[in-house]
């Protein structure tokens, strides 16, 4: 039986928090600022795909975070100029400095992370073919590996059911 009334949502949920955990420990945030530049790198990176792959790439999107990544959405202004990493790490920062400090660089590549992660190899390819240079080889082409956490963050984990 689902926790919630439907798998769908047990599954977003669960894949959303794992998501959100991964974030959490790369840049030693809480939850609530992981959720935030997930928002805000998936938004910028959104605006500056064509629109089509715009689409395609919220479609591999877990359903909570496709939400997220949909919020705001104006496909009539895309893509977005973008004269490379630079510009793009400025809009980033832009847009955390309402949340604790972050370095847009770490809350970028963290995302980017994640998706190469959790995506399909030839939709991040897709993705990152679509950037300008500078901001392709900021992405890269290896996903990174996690971060394992320590025993006390593992067993906080299993404490709060995260």
């Amino acid at each position: 039986m689902s926790a919630n009334g439907l798998e769908v949502f047990d599954r977003t949920l669960h894949t959303t928090n794992s998501w959100l955990k991964e974030i959490s420990d790369d840049l030693e945030i809480d939850r609530h600022a992981a959720w935030k530049v997930l928002s805000v790198v998936l938004h910028k990176l959104r605006d500056r795909l064509p629109v089509d792959l715009s689409a395609h790439l919220g479609s591999q999107l877990p359903l909570l975070v496709r939400g997220v990544y949909y919020d705001q959405y104006q496909p009539a202004r895309q893509p977005s100029r973008c004269h490379g990493v630079e510009d793009f790490t400025e809009e980033v920062g832009e847009w955390l400095t309402d949340a604790t400090a972050i370095d847009p660089d770490r809350a970028i590549r963290s995302v980017f992370g994640v998706l190469s992660r959790h995506l399909t190899a030839g939709q991040v390819a897709k993705v990152r073919d679509n950037l300008p240079k500078s901001l392709r080889q900021a992405w890269s082409a290896e996903p990174p590996p996690r971060r394992s956490p320590d025993k006390a963050e593992e067993a906080a984990r299993l404490a709060t059911g995260i």
